[in-house]
């Protein structure tokens, strides 16, 4: 039988694995994120041997951002203007498939994770909905009528404009580019930053969670507004925070103020926000199924 190989490509670990989906993880490893030579050197070697045992059908690549995801272009498969040291203008892509010779599908972290719940998780069933990882950074994807979001490059959700009270909050946002733009103002070095501790270590009573809700339904809200999804899926780990789901629920609603008349909306709010189902290997599980597709293509 035939597997695909799988890679989380993230700014702090790598995560790669075989398999053919949720049931048939065969292998998975994880390991810091280093050099660029070292941590694809250590990718290459994974899956050369795994290859040993069976054969590799393809390669699907979720990758932390920003990256060029045009075929057509002369730097697909590269990270471009990504903050992490050392990794900018790195070629990630073409090093896996020319060492291994395999077909390779190359995809933001997000929109592959939001393939995989499409798949097998949360989505199962849906054409357009939206993905939001809030963590170390904020990063959106998802499909529209069927197809993963793309552009002339990629979403970049987290990188939105979104009210900032300078009253309320006078933390002027710690993006590097852009300040207090949504991941400036709501992602986890943020919560770290305004409240002086990492929060998972803030008790659910502390007021950073108000803050950290309001901030994400006001994205939340652009989503709806703009995107009009089926449903948006929260991950990340942020998200794990013990009440913050039903604060961003109760804030989102508010916020819209009845202005959308949509049952899944107003009735079923639970299900129209809710959390992933694939957990911590929705971006391999997703990967791979990035795999799935490109093979079909190939030998199609």
């Amino acid at each position: 039988m035939s597997l695909f190989g799988a890679v989380e490509a993230g700014g702090t670990k790598f995560v790669c694995a075989v398999g053919t989906g949720p049931q048939d993880l065969r292998a998975r490893i994880e390991f810091p994120t280093t050099s660029p030579r070292e941590t694809i050197s250590r990718v290459i070697t994974f899956f050369e041997e795994q290859a040993k045992r069976e054969p590799l059908l393809a390669i699907g690549i979720a990758s932390f951002g920003p990256i060029d995801v045009n075929p057509g272009s002369p730097f697909w498969g590269h990270i471009t203007s990504t903050p992490k040291p050392g990794w900018q203008d790195v070629d990630l892509a073409g090093p896996i498939r020319h060492s291994l010779k395999l077909p390779v599908a190359f995809d933001t972290d997000v929109n592959v994770a939001a393939l995989g719940e499409r798949e097998w998780g949360a989505a199962q069933g849906l054409d357009t909905f939206v993905y939001v990882t809030v963590g170390t950074g904020i990063g959106g994807g998802g499909m529209l009528e069927g197809g993963l979001m793309h552009g002339a490059l990629h979403p970049e959700m987290g990188h939105m404009r979104i009210p900032h009270d300078w009253q309320t909050d006078p933390f002027p946002g710690a993006c590097p580019f852009h300040g207090d733009c949504w991941e400036g103002l709501a992602a986890g070095p943020t919560l770290e930053a305004r409240w002086g501790g990492k929060g998972q270590h803030l008790p659910p009573s502390h007021q950073a969670w108000e803050l950290e809700a309001h901030y994400l339904a006001l994205g939340v809200n652009n989503l709806i507004c703009t995107v009009s999804p089926q449903r948006i899926i929260l991950g990340g780990g942020v998200m794990r925070q013990a009440g913050l789901f039903p604060l961003v629920r109760r804030k989102s609603l508010a916020l819209l103020n009845s202005y959308i008349q949509l049952s899944a909306i107003t009735e079923h709010i639970e299900e129209y926000i809710a959390p992933p189902q694939l957990g911590d290997n929705a971006g391999v599980l997703g990967a791979i199924a990035l795999a799935l597709g490109k093979a079909a293509t190939t030998n199609g």
